[in-house]
């Protein structure tokens, strides 16, 4: 197998046509020479801006700050090899971070060998939960996380980190359980801070934001964390009390299960943690993948995707650090950069290895308000006050759930706030089906035909109305399919004499449906209206069958077309008046 061809479209389409049937190199074949430079430099951009944030990352998830380095090792490597997005970028994130560190405090105090190791069962345990999904092929429940319950959740992790943060751009001691809890702490011992860490905070923050400016292209955190070693080294910041990262290890992660006993009693306890961490995985991977499947014109299998994601954390677990996740900002790195492979990926884990190998020296004088720096920045851009605003100005019902979620978030717990975050997202996609603006057609002498609303009772000719339910019929909506028809056929002026439900928009009817279509022919019949139906799909018209509802309703009421509803019922009227 060719790992790279020229652009020949033959070779290239034989390739493909391989890489789609074997399970490896799905994010990189098929691969043209010429693009091979852009790759490469898309990688060592994607170091440059990368390596700062995840050791930032341990900041958030409580562990050492080499782990942040291995999460761009082995984990991405795993990625670009097994998994099907050719953009997706595997790393440390802000919001599979913070669920960890919320779910092992209880466990295990910050940043021992203990609490590492619990890091890695739960990457195992996220593991096993996308593998599970995997064979199920549960890849569609990422599309059952909103887009506004994510926006809440994110902004709301965003407040809790950039928080957490400020007592370490400060130099104080971390104290406090809660968010607010952490704050009131802060503000209480704020004139026991050390200015000359606020400084370089402040210096950071400001190299940083400088740079964005200029362009995002420019590596600010890598310049701003080589230049605060270089001034902590050159000044020997620790006379003025700065506290620095100290020794940091070099060379390769040791590889093997972590190091603490694992039985069903602790699994047991970190379920609910790995489960939250896999939603988040799910959803927030799924969806960067799809976006850049749609923008690129390519392939993507979310169920392939979810065996990329599982040996990622499978890699995380057994090599010492802490759960990996697909990463919308890191992809966008590498978009901006110009790569459009996994290629980009393996690069960035070569540099990564190289300073795993050579250089993790220097990053002893790095002063630990650098990091918080960082990581306060990180959790900012989560904030999506545009997001808020714009779901606000559009929908202000899930504005409302989107913010309820945040708060969750800020008040309660990370943990605990996914969980909700899928039941408000459950909620919202019901009420989307339970309200449902259903229509009534009428015939226009120059677009044949068009919709009313429901409350203007209009009918197709005397006797005739024909009403368009504009969603899947089941148990939420049931109530309301029932209540329109019976209030349509009571007010109706003149009374009817057929009704006919158009199911074009209807591609499911359950059981509760199905009963309450029932009961509709049972009690327009006594009224000596005709229920009728059109427009009706092939697998609807299977669940009428199963249901026995084309039995209960004859077959002869089933039209093809709205037209041919009104041709029926004009023959119809014709024969009764002959008779």
């Amino acid at each position: 197998m060719p790992w790279i061809c020229p652009g020949d479209t033959t070779t290239n389409s034989a390739v493909r046509q391989r890489g789609r049937q074997f399970p490896l190199f799905q994010g990189i074949l098929p691969l043209k020479r010429a693009r091979v430079p852009a790759e490469i430099v898309a990688g060592i951009t994607l170091a440059a801006l990368a390596i700062p944030e995840v050791m930032g990352y341990t900041k958030i998830s409580g562990t050492p700050v080499i782990t942040g380095l291995y999460t761009i090792l082995i984990p991405m490597v795993l990625y670009a090899l097994f998994g099907s997005s050719r953009h997706l970028v595997v790393g440390a994130d802000s919001a599979t971070a913070a669920i960890l560190a919320s779910g092992v405090a209880a466990m295990a105090t910050r940043g021992t060998d203990e609490w590492l190791a619990l890091s890695g069962v739960l990457a195992l345990m996220a593991a096993g939960f996308l593998l599970l999904a995997r064979i199920a092929r549960l890849g569609f429940l990422s599309d059952f996380l909103s887009r506004t319950v994510l926006v809440g959740f994110l902004s709301g992790v965003g407040i809790q980190v950039a928080v957490g943060e400020i007592s370490g751009m400060l130099d104080l001691p971390v104290e406090g359980h809660g968010t607010i809890d952490k704050l009131v702490t802060t503000l209480r011992d704020i004139d026991q801070a050390n200015v000359t860490s606020l400084v370089v905070a402040v210096a950071v923050i400001i190299v940083i934001i400088g740079s964005r400016k200029i362009s995002k292209k420019i590596p600010g955190a890598l310049i701003a964390v080589i230049g605060a070693i270089i001034a902590s080294w050159s000044l020997d910041l620790e006379r003025y009390g700065v506290r620095v990262l100290g020794s940091v290890p070099s060379g390769l992660p040791r590889i093997g299960l972590p190091d603490v006993a694992i039985s069903m009693n602790l699994i047991e306890k970190l379920a609910p943690t790995a489960f939250a961490m896999f939603v988040v995985i799910l959803s927030q991977s799924a969806a960067t993948s799809r976006a850049y499947a749609a923008r690129y014109n390519e392939r993507f299998d979310e169920n392939t995707d979810l065996v990329g994601l599982c040996l990622s954390n499978v890699g995380a677990g057994l090599t010492g650090t802490f759960v990996v996740n697909g990463s919308p900002t890191k992809t966008q790195m590498v978009e901006s950069a110009g790569g459009h492979s996994q290629l980009s990926q393996l690069t960035t884990s070569f540099i990564v290895l190289m300073v795993l190998l050579f250089f993790t020296g220097p990053l002893a004088y790095m002063p630990a308000a650098v990091l918080s720096a960082v990581v306060f920045l990180i959790g900012m851009e989560l904030v999506d006050v545009k997001g808020m605003k714009n779901i606000y100005a559009e929908r202000p019902w899930e504005f409302w759930v989107a913010l309820i979620t945040a708060a969750a978030v800020v008040f309660v717990g990370v943990e605990q706030s996914i969980l909700l975050a899928i039941v408000l997202s459950l909620v919202v996609h019901t009420r989307h089906g339970y309200l449902v603006k259903n229509m009534l057609m009428v015939p226009d002498k120059t677009l044949g035909w068009h919709h009313q609303p429901v409350s203007t009772g209009e009918q197709v000719m005397p006797g005739l109305m024909i009403y368009r339910f504009m969603h899947n019929m089941y148990y939420a909506n049931s109530q309301i399919l029932n209540d329109e028809i019976a209030e349509l056929v009571r007010s109706a002026n003149p009374s009817l004499s057929w009704f006919c439900i158009d199911a074009a928009a209807v591609n499911d009817v359950d059981y509760t449906a199905a009963e309450t279509l029932r009961r509709l022919h049972v009690t327009l019949a006594a009224q000596g209206v005709r229920l009728v139906v059109c427009e009706v799909v092939d697998e609807v018209r299977k669940e009428f069958e199963r249901s026995r509802l084309t039995d209960l309703f004859g077959s002869e009421v089933f039209f093809q077309t709205p037209a041919a509803v009104v041709d029926a019922y004009v023959q119809s009227n014709s024969e009764a008046e002959e008779y």
